[in-house]
């Protein structure tokens, strides 16, 4: 039961930090591109795939996984907001816009996991 409201607190000042950081990458960038979820989900990816690279290669207890994965990095991140992102610029016809979104968010989130992890099993 602790570890349950240490994970619902770990996601809570992740969704703050997901307020704060896409408000501000988004009052500085400009264009259709939704810059800020980009970023929160790349950060929360890289953080995650170091965070399980902790885990697996120098025997930190899956509390801390649970704790920073699911609790800080699910709050973080935000995919349902990249997906809804997406479909805005389908129907605003911003079609390259809305593929570099989900394919290339994506993408740049798998590879901040692995480099994330690789850094972690260092």
């Amino acid at each position: 039961m602790i570890l349950a409201l240490v994970v619902g607190a770990a996601g809570a000042l992740g969704a703050v930090a997901r307020y704060l950081v896409d408000g501000f990458v988004q009052d500085r960038t400009s264009g259709v591109l939704p810059y800020g979820t980009l970023t929160v989900n790349v950060v929360g990816s890289l953080v995650m795939g170091l965070v399980t690279g902790i885990v697996l290669f120098h025997g930190v207890g899956a509390r801390a996984e649970a704790v920073v994965g699911t609790g800080f990095c699910g709050g973080l991140t935000t995919w349902s907001a990249c997906s809804w992102e997406s479909v805005r610029l389908l129907e605003e016809r911003q079609h390259s816009a809305a593929l570099l979104t989900a394919v290339g968010g994506l993408a740049a989130s798998l590879a901040a996991a692995a480099i994330g992890l690789s850094l972690g099993a260092l």
